[in-house]
């Protein structure tokens, strides 16, 4: 039965209708792509590998367990059984007798992992996954026979000749076979590694590996034939060891996946994958490219100089991707020698197909030339020795060390270069990655094959859904088009496809079940010469002889020049024909003009002038159009038309306008006046001729206005000829809207016209003239229903409805309809009336409906099975019988659904006019009961598991098991035939998957079971019955809620999710058994695990197990105490030996500084004592910490409005209470708005945890002009860190995304200026950030040397003199604040009392240089010492009183008073050596009444009235005060530098812990935040192609120790409870100076005239800055940090901390900006797509109309 290019629709539900018409049946079609399947051969099984012989053009295919030999066409020649054997993986290949097995054996499915061809050897090797991956040598003429028997019966066999391929199904293995020098046949075989340890290996049994114990990952075999003994070797000579086996313990970091082996000039390339790298970084490759050189090309000198595989082995990773996008893995390679730009001939090329974890895919392709030359340069390297581009493969058990090494006396020629040498380290392996940018970029390619056709490139690519794409690419690499071909069923394209070596139009492909003879390209398609060139397919080109679109080999006169035109040449090169002059007239002789056919340029064949010939012009035309062609043998070549015109015929034509119409003509036509005619020739008439200056000469029939060419119009015109008086009918076939019965129905008025090409045409010109009209279509029938009287007149409309009505017959039922002749419409419109009295019709079901699939969700599943599989669609109830299948090997659904048994019939007949029935047609709809399924024809099986259909948009079905991790297709069966959709096409041409519907399958991908497992991970759970139990469970797996159940015991948990990694299971009623272990069962379609056991019990096992858990902290601590005791004794005895190393230095001082040469022996011993490590570190509470930290004291401004010093009353005198900061205080809105209010910030603090509006909002903020740095820094970075400080893991990824942009910005500038300053919101959200996450690193590790640092400062300062007026010591690290004079000073030692401290007399070292200020911080520091700062009294606050003796008066001593003297006119501060206070002194202190209006501070004492040691500009002075002090000796102020050095001796120990705990990385406590971070700008700069190393180590260095340590190092107060003096802040200055330079990569260039503050660190720099480099390289050797890592992280230090914070005081100060650039947020969101989709604007004018209190707002906003 011919089938109809229209489908038949009836719309009417009422009435069988059935229309009978004279008619004919015509079917037309033409290919429609460039791709076609020309023969195809179908598995029943899974097919493995295949490969073609080109000499018999044979194709030999193995699958599991059969082995094809078929011929070039795909016929079956001979098949043969493979498998399946009884097996077990424990075993040794039975063709080892002399090791027998213990294991039970078991039918195992033997997978083919090897099929190469030896034709000189005529053997076919097959090697399959039984037998642990035995190899056979078969016959290529008769493959069911064995070509050479192997093993022999009693040889000597060893396991490493049997054991040759992986013998696991999913275990990779390639091989080629090559000859060696002397054409010895020679076997390469790689293979995955599946022994114990492995997921290949039998899980739970302890026995040892017999498989792969001794076999290598690589190796070179024996294949030579006539040498049994030595067959499959591969010690194939005592000098050559030619393996490549990992080292056992090393073997999980290399798990290696063989994709591909071909060979290349004389070296063998292997692609592989590494995936023990999967899961890893996205952004590194993990896909491998190796080289083997093979010793084919006879180059070397003897046999004897044979080298190991080893030896010349060397890989590189292929990094396929651009900015940072990559494509990790390789599926597929392909060599091919193509032809570039800029380089003349041809050059090899390695193209390649890598995916990444979301299945998209790219091509990329790599040049042979730049691996060859990497290859040389990475040998050459590693001769030079130790090398960061190339390293020795030490995992290797045949390599030869663990490094390059240097070789001196080595001169390395090409041969080693290339192959490398025994005296060469070996095997290599190269670093850095060869990169490519992808060429093309889809989803799922799985294969790829190249071919260069005419210096044109063109890739076929197969894809994992049944996909063949053919691109052109241009010589740049671009695709310039691409054609898409569907194969059959939609299964997953094998990796390796092969062009026929015989014609390599033809590619052989192979699927899961097919095996494919593709035609390349279908060029007979085009039928022009510019469409076939236009089509920029390679392939075709146009044969000029024979007029005709082809491929080159197929053009018969392609041995002649030019007569094959291909692509490159292009259309212009296309044949032509041009005629001189274009037209002429009919009074002159008229011969055919010369013309030129086209071969080439420089070729033409040329037409010479003809005799006369003769013509007829029609009397209703002015010209005529003849065409003219030239043939050769036959074929039109090339054709034209020739116009012929009569200008007296113009006249003729337009009597009443002749004139005007003679002259308008688009031929040159001139006017006789004299004879009033219209003529052609001007020159023989006398008299006056009218014409017009510019006419448009070119014509042709389809646009001239007269042209003589039959057009559309009216199907009848009349034309009246007033001169002759004769009236002429004009009619057009192609006129109206015509189809076939209209076109033969014209036949009754007259007019010649037939139907052909789907047109009707005049019946000359349809040659030959068929008879047949397609189908009738009937659009609408009228009316619908009608009395049972009958009489009803019935329309119906449609499309061929006969040529006449004698040809139309209707009948309703079986009632005929009398059709009414005169109301009949040829072939659109006929009436009938129904005479229907005595029937009765019985109503039909709805029309047939096609089914439509839309989605399937999930899309993966547990390989357990019975995952819900939900499919939606349309129309998903139509057909008698649905069925899904998942995998294409198994039906696992049926249903038969219910509905109202009924039979749908449609029933069409064609008659021809003598009433014979030439067609007759048929379509069913069948619809049943499951129970009256007997009444039906349809089978149901029991054991197929039943789908539910709910609606007819939706059946729900269950997943069946699996036996491993595999994609598979989930394919929909409609009446038991394959419903492929609405898209498919016979030609077999397909859309690409991203533009075409789903058809009727999905991709379905099952995955590792998942795990679960307790929050905690505990297996045993303790619970009281009668309390609600609730466990926290997380998942691995991402599927939906319906699918989870869990079971306690008999009892059901319901189950809530939080997120897709957690649900919690909740029982609030009592368990069913109140005693005993429990069982949680987790339940994921088919697959049930017990993750845990809920044991039920009374209260005394709690208490028993809390008192033990108190036990063990109690015995913890005291065990911390001991050690914390042990290592201060160790810290003490190490400064004791450092301070014999400072005594021993300062003895070298020279003698002209001798003074400070004494200085330099200060004793170290006073400090030691003083710095009791008993008294505790004052640490601040890590809210103070953030408060202090996020608002420093830069930022005053801020908090001096906000914070104020409070005072409170104490028996000790007023003291005054730390800093309560707004934050940390409870936040109490208006009560006039309290309600609105509170919702407003619950609305706003919504917004900001919306990410779209936080970024947007941030950017709109910092581009405003007036948003000050302070503003950004202080205010709005820190309050929104306070506001988020709940959810680190969303700020983290606030900051992440506002870095993105951060850094995009500047890496088109210069990249290592980022970060440097903290300028914009980010930086100081970054800052903040590392504050929070460094805070207990800080605590517990650096806070003890930094504030033994601090403690040895202080003391050092107050061992010498100091100016309370301008700060300046004897002993100091800052040159500015050096005390350039020498003061006498001495040191007492004093006793003093505190009334009311509770304390007996203290003694305190004093020098007799202190003024009475510093005499009282001394004296407080020595009652108060441990205590923290902010509880200490002030100096102002205090009151010193001094007993001289027996007999004399107590006395108040006061910096100022009356006994006070003046110098230089300046009142000078009394000190103790003025009040004349001995060693021994008894002072007392007590506590002021009242705050007293004194003088303040001495260092704010006006320093033009007062003084102290020193003037303040002594430098200037010191002339006046050498004459005045006449006693002292003048000295150079410079001499006293040496103070410096002396201070520097002291605290070096220090100083060096402090840095050494900054920089080095503790094992209990490692810094995560600084992995996650270093991490994360390293994927930064390799997404934006930054490889400079010096950036990278900017990024860090500005990120974190200038960010974070130097800003502690400076503000020691954010850390401890302390009081920072300016002196002590200027220290601190330089040594945060010193931490930067060694942070720096750039080399200090000091000299003498260098900074002091520079150069006293300047030797240690360098050692500092090694310490650097290695911390950082610590960093990045540590494990990479996954975001679920981080973030649970993150929540943790988000947990401790919660509620330390007022959130709702910050987001009311976050609100204030907010409500200031309102306009400015609005247009920002207003701009951004996604804030408009989600109203985001909306939501904050309503926080706006809330927090204002503005509810009419509010309301009319809502």
């Amino acid at each position: 039965m011919p089938p109809s290019t229209e489908r038949v629709s009836l719309t009417t539900p009422a009435l069988f209708l059935a229309v009978f018409l004279t008619s004919h049946w015509t079917l037309h079609s033409r290919p429609v792509g460039a791709l076609q399947i020309q023969q195809a051969f179908t598995s029943p099984n899974e097919t493995n590998n295949f490969v073609v012989d080109e000499v018999s053009r044979r194709v030999y295919l193995a699958t599991v367990n059969s082995l094809y030999q078929l011929n070039a066409t795909l016929v079956t020649e001979v098949e043969n059984g493979t498998g399946p054997v009884k097996d077990s993986m424990l075993c040794h290949a039975p063709q080892l007798p002399q090791a027998p097995c213990e294991h039970a054996k078991t039918l195992t499915d033997n997978y083919n992992k090897l099929l190469v061809l030896d034709r000189e050897q005529k053997v076919l090797v097959t090697c399959g996954s039984v037998y642990q991956g035995f190899c056979e040598l078969r016959k290529m003429d008769n493959v069911s026979q064995i070509a050479v028997e192997f093993p022999k019966p009693n040889a000597t066999v060893f396991p490493s000749m049997l054991n040759i391929v992986a013998n696991h199904p999913n275990a990779s293995t390639v091989g080629l076979i090559f000859r060696s020098q002397e054409g010895t046949p020679r076997l390469l075989v790689g293979a995955t590694y599946t022994g114990m340890g492995t997921e290949y290996f039998p899980k739970n049994h302890s026995k040892e590996d017999l498989r792969f114990e001794n076999t290598p990952e690589i190796a070179i075999r024996s294949l030579n034939t006539k040498d049994l003994n030595r067959l499959f070797t591969y010690d194939i000579n005592p000098s050559e060891d030619n393996v490549f086996k990992i080292k056992q313990e090393v073997k999980p970091k290399n798990k290696l996946s063989f994709v591909h082996a071909f060979t290349q000039k004389s070296y063998s390339y292997i692609a592989i994958n590494n995936d023990a790298n999967t899961g890893l970084k996205e952004s590194q490759p993990n896909s491998i490219l190796a080289r083997i050189c093979l010793d084919t090309d006879g180059t070397r000198k003897s046999t004897s100089e044979s080298r190991k595989l080893t030896e010349s082995y060397i890989q590189m990773g292929l990094k396929c991707g651009a900015n940072g996008d990559i494509y990790n893995r390789i599926v597929s390679v392909f060599p091919a020698e193509i032809n570039v730009e800029d380089r003349a001939g041809v050059e090899p090329y390695l193209f390649g197909v890598f995916t990444k974890a979301n299945r998209k895919s790219a091509l990329c392709a790599f040049r042979f030339a730049d691996i060859e030359e990497t290859i040389r340069q990475g040998r050459r390297n590693c001769s030079n020795g130790p090398n960061s581009d190339v390293q020795v493969l030490d995992s290797v058990i045949q390599g030869s060390g663990a490094e390059c090494e240097t070789k001196v006396k080595v001169v390395l020629q090409p041969e080693l270069l290339n192959c490398g040498a025994a005296h060469l380290q070996h095997p290599l392996a190269l670093r850095k990655p060869l990169s490519a940018a992808p060429l093309y970029e889809a989803s799922g390619l799985s294969s790829v094959a190249v071919d260069n056709v005419h210096n044109r490139t063109v890739v076929f690519l197969g894809t994992v859904n049944g996909r063949l794409h053919k691109l052109s690419l241009l010589r740049n690499l671009s695709v310039a088009n691409k054609w898409s071909l569907r194969l059959p069923a939609g299964e997953s394209v094998h990796h390796i496809m092969t062009f026929d070596p015989n014609d390599r139009d033809y590619l052989y492909l192979m699927t899961t079940h097919h095996l494919l003879r593709v035609q390349v390209a279908v060029c007979g398609q085009y039928t022009s010469c510019s469409d076939c060139l236009s089509a920029c397919d390679a392939f075709c080109g146009w044969c000029t002889l024979e007029s005709r679109c082809s491929i080159q080999r197929e053009c018969s006169s392609g041995g002649v020049s030019r007569s094959w035109i291909s692509l490159k040449e292009g259309p212009q090169q296309c044949p032509s024909m041009t005629f001189t002059p274009p037209e002429f007239s009919t009074t002159t002789d008229i011969k055919v003009p010369q013309t030129h056919l086209i071969l080439n340029p420089d070729r033409h064949i040329k037409t010479l002038p003809q005799t006369v010939f003769f013509f007829f012009l029609p009397l209703w035309c002015n010209h005529i159009s003849v065409p003219v062609a030239i043939k050769v043998k036959g074929i039109s070549v090339v054709s034209g038309r020739l116009i012929i015109y009569d200008c007296g015929r113009t006249a003729d034509i337009h009597p009443n306008t002749a004139c005007t119409s003679c002259l308008s003509t688009k031929w040159r036509c001139y006017w006789d006046q004299q004879s009033n005619a219209c003529i052609s020739d001007k020159d023989n008439v006398q008299g006056m001729v009218l014409e017009v200056s510019t006419v448009n000469h070119p014509i042709n029939e389809l646009h001239a206005h007269n042209s003589c060419a039959f057009k559309p119009s009216p199907p009848i015109t009349k034309i009246t000829h007033i001169a002759h008086a004769r009236t002429k009918q004009v009619y057009s076939c192609s006129g109206g809207d015509s189809d076939c019965s209209q076109c033969w129905g014209r036949e009754q008025q007259g007019h010649l016209c037939a139907w052909c090409d789907n047109s009707c045409r005049p019946r000359q010109q349809c040659q030959p003239i068929g008879l047949q009209c397609p189908d009738p279509s009937v659009h609408k029938i009228q009316p619908l229903n009608g009395p049972l009287g009958g009489g009803t007149l019935l329309t119906v409309q449609g499309r061929n409805l006969g040529r006449g009505s004698a040809e139309v017959k209707v009948t309703i039922g079986d009632v005929p309809c009398d059709l009414l002749p005169d109301r009949y419409t040829v072939s659109t419109e006929e009436k009938c009336k129904c005479n229907c009295q005595a029937h009765i019709v019985t109503p039909p079901p709805p029309p047939p409906q096609e089914p439509k699939l839309d989605d399937l969700m999930p899309r993966y599943g547990p390989l357990a099975g019975g995952t819900r599989l939900t499919i939606r669609g349309a129309s998903l109830k139509a057909g008698s019988a649905v069925k899904v299948k998942v995998n294409a090997t198994q039906d696992y659904f049926d249903h038969l659904y219910s509905q109202l048994y009924v039979l749908y019939i449609i029933h069409m007949r064609i008659y021809n006019s003598v009433e014979n029935l030439v067609f007759e047609r048929w379509k069913l709809l069948v619809i049943c009961l499951i129970s009256q399924a007997e009444s039906c024809d349809l089978h149901v099986l029991s054991d197929w598991q039943v789908c539910s259909i709910p609606s007819s948009t939706l059946i729900l079905c269950r997943s069946p098991a699996a036996g491993q991790s595999q994609q598979v297709v989930a394919q929909f069966y409609l009446n038991g035939i394959l419903y492929r959709g609405d898209g498919h096409t016979s030609s077999g041409l397909a859309l690409d998957e991203e533009e075409e519907s789903h058809g009727g399958h999905f991709l379905f991908e099952y995955v590792e079971d998942p795990q679960f497992y307790t929050a905690n991970k505990e297996k045993l759970i303790k619970h009281h019955p009668g309390e609600p139990l609730t466990l926290i469970i997380n998942v691995s797996l991402d599927l939906t809620e319906d699918e989870y159940s869990v079971m306690i015991g008999s009892d059901r948990c319901d189950i809530s999710f939080n997120n897709k990694q957690m649900f919690h299971c909740t029982i609030n009623r009592t368990l069913s058994f109140r005693t005993g272990d429990l069982p949680v069962t987790v339940r994921v379609g088919d697959f049930q695990k017990v993750i845990a056991v809920v044991q039920n019990g009374g209260n005394e096992l709690a208490i028993i197990v809390t008192v033990a858990v108190c036990c063990v902290l109690l015995l913890l601590c005291t065990v911390a105490l001991v050690v914390y005791c042990t290592k201060s004794r160790r810290a003490e005895r190490y400064w004791q030996k450092t301070l014999l190393q400072m005594e021993e230095m300062e003895s070298q001082i020279r003698e002209e500084i001798r003074k400070g040469f004494a200085e330099l022996q200060t004793d170290m011993t006073d400090l030691t004592k003083e710095l009791n490590r008993s008294q505790g570190i004052p640490f601040l509470e890590y809210k103070q910490f953030v408060t202090r930290t996020f608002f420093p004291k830069m930022c005053s401004d801020y908090e001096r409005s906000l914070v104020q010093p409070v005072y409170k009353n104490d028996p000790l005198g007023p003291r005054a209470l730390p800093e309560t900061h707004p934050l940390l205080q409870e936040w109490q809105p208006p009560n006039t708005t309290r309600p609105n209010m509170e919702e407003g910030i619950t609305l706003f603090s919504t917004l900001l945890n919306n990410k779209h509006f936080l970024v947007t909002f941030v950017h709109a903020l910092e581009q405003q002009k007036d948003f000050a740095v302070r503003d950004r820094l202080c205010n709005l970075a820190s309050l929104l860190t306070i506001a988020l400080h709940g959810k680190l893991e969303y700020y983290t990824s606030i900051m992440k995304e506002l870095l993105v942009d951060l850094i995009d910005a500047s890496a088109s500038k210069n990249p290592k200026l980022m970060l440097r300053r903290t300028e914009s919101v980010v930086e100081k959200m970054l800052t903040n950030w590392m504050s929070i996450c460094m805070y207990g690193y800080l605590k517990e590790t650096v806070g003890e040397p930094f504030f033994l640092l601090l403690c040895a400062i202080k003391q050092q300062i107050n061992k010498g003199s100091i100016d309370a007026i301008t700060g300046k010591a004897r002993y100091t690290l800052n040159e500015e604040w050096l005390l350039r004079e020498n003061i006498e000073a001495k040191p007492l030692n004093i006793n003093v009392s505190f009334q009311g401290f509770g304390m007996d007399s203290v003694s305190v070292r004093v020098m007799n240089t202190d003024t009475i200020c510093q005499l009282k911080e001394k004296i407080l520091e020595a009652f108060y010492k441990n205590l923290p700062y902010s509880q200490w009294p002030r100096e102002e606050d205090v009151e010193l009183e001094w007993f001289p003796g027996v007999g004399c008066r107590s006395r108040i001593l006061q910096d100022l008073d009356n006994t006070s003297v003046m110098e230089d006119g300046r009142k000078k501060l009394n000190t103790v050596f003025h009040y004349q206070i001995p060693e021994g002194a008894s002072l007392a202190m007590s506590m002021k009444d009242k705050r007293e209006n004194t003088l303040g501070r001495a260092k704010d004492l006006d320093t033009e009235k007062y003084v102290h040691l020193v003037l303040p500009h002594d430098e200037l002075t010191e002339m006046k005060k050498s004459h005045r002090h006449s006693h002292r000796k003048k000295v150079l102020p410079e001499i006293y530098l040496t103070r410096l050095l002396s201070t520097k001796g002291t605290l070096q120990k220090f100083l060096d812990d402090l840095f050494q705990a900054i920089l080095s990385i503790s094992q209990d406590r490692p810094p995560l935040a600084v992995k996650y971070f270093f991490d994360f700008l390293e994927e930064q700069a390799d997404k934006r192609g930054i490889t400079d190393p010096d950036t990278l180590h900017i990024w860090k260095t500005n990120s974190l120790p200038l960010r974070f340590w130097v800003n502690i190092l400076k503000n020691p107060q954010f850390v401890f409870d302390i009081d920072k003096t300016d002196h002590m802040d200027a220290c601190l200055s330089v040594i945060a100076q010193a931490f930067i330079d060694a942070c720096s990569i750039s080399d200090l260039q000091l000299g003498k005239d260098s900074p002091t503050n520079k150069l006293l660190y300047a030797k240690e720099i360098p050692e500092y800055k090694k310490r650097v480099q290695s911390y950082y390289k610590q960093i990045q050797d540590m494990p990479p940090l996954s975001e679920q890592e981080m973030n649970a992280h993150l929540a943790e230090e988000s947990r401790k901390y919660r509620n330390e914070f007022n959130t709702n005081l910050a987001l009311t100060e976050i609100y204030k900006y907010a409500k200031r650039y309102r306009t400015q947020v609005v247009n920002a969101l207003d701009s951004n797509p996604t804030a408009r989709r989600t109203q985001l604007q909306h939501k904050f004018d309503q926080v706006i109309a809330l927090m204002e209190d503005n509810i009419y707002e509010c309301c009319s906003e809502a």
